[in-house]
């Protein structure tokens, strides 16, 4: 089975190709561009497929992430997938971005996984182990999270813009729960993690929740307040 992930819910414009049947990723890209998602994500498919030499006819599934993120960015993704998928006839399938950033991290004891929701705010969400989330992810300040959310060790980039918060944010170069000496914590959301973990999901049966965005607040632009409304007479 050929999966095509991708994901636009954080700065990151991430793709990638990924076999089951061999459990191998053939392509990958990743680039980070905040103002640039709907510019960048099919360009980024396009060359993805043809590093792998694969037509996008043969891909069976679409994999894509479904936030917490921005209103722009996520729904480029989202959109982008849903009409992969109406125009090959094949499923697509969702995935919450911070499961694939926690899938990555390879942590086998509790941690939190948390991306910048700008506005001073945070998407979170706590995990058991690196593919076992814990309750629904949340927006938050990071000052207002409980202590024991800010005192598990911590990944992505929302540890570490507000380090002064997340005491346990790992750091390059931890030891113990925050990996080994050295070891690099995932900042952004990769869509070969992604893959990875929906090819694990399909191996076992699992279900997927659905290409829904995960929006968890309202969008930044809104109506004006009081504006006059001027008719012809």
């Amino acid at each position: 089975m050929l999966l095509l992930a991708l994901d636009t819910a954080t700065p990151a414009v991430t793709v990638a190709l990924y076999e089951t049947d061999g459990d191998r990723l053939l392509a990958a890209s990743d680039q980070t561009d905040a103002r640039r998602h709907g510019e960048l994500l099919l360009p980024s498919v396009d060359r993805v497929l043809r590093e792998a030499g694969r037509p996008l006819q043969e891909v069976d599934r679409v994999i894509v992430g479904t936030g917490p993120g921005p209103y722009t960015g996520l729904r480029v993704g989202l959109v982008t997938a849903e009409t992969f998928g109406a125009a090959l006839g094949i499923p697509v399938l969702g995935l919450c971005t911070l499961d694939g950033i926690a899938y990555a991290s390879g942590l086998e004891s509790p941690f939190v996984v948390a991306t910048d929701a700008r506005r001073k705010e945070v998407y979170w969400a706590r995990y058991a182990d690196a593919r076992t989330r814990v309750g629904d992810p949340a927006v938050d300040r990071p000052e207002e999270l409980p202590a024991e959310v800010t005192a598990l060790p911590a990944i992505g980039a929302g540890a570490r813009l507000y380090e002064e918060v997340f005491k346990g944010a790992w750091q390059e170069g931890g030891t113990g729960d925050q990996g080994g000496p050295g070891a690099e914590p995932p900042l952004g959301q990769s869509a070969a993690a992604l893959a990875c973990l929906a090819a694990e999901k399909l191996a076992k049966g699992e279900e997927f929740p659905p290409p829904r965005p995960l929006y968890l607040r309202r969008p930044d632009a809104r109506v004006p307040a009081n504006y006059k409304v001027v008719t012809p007479k």
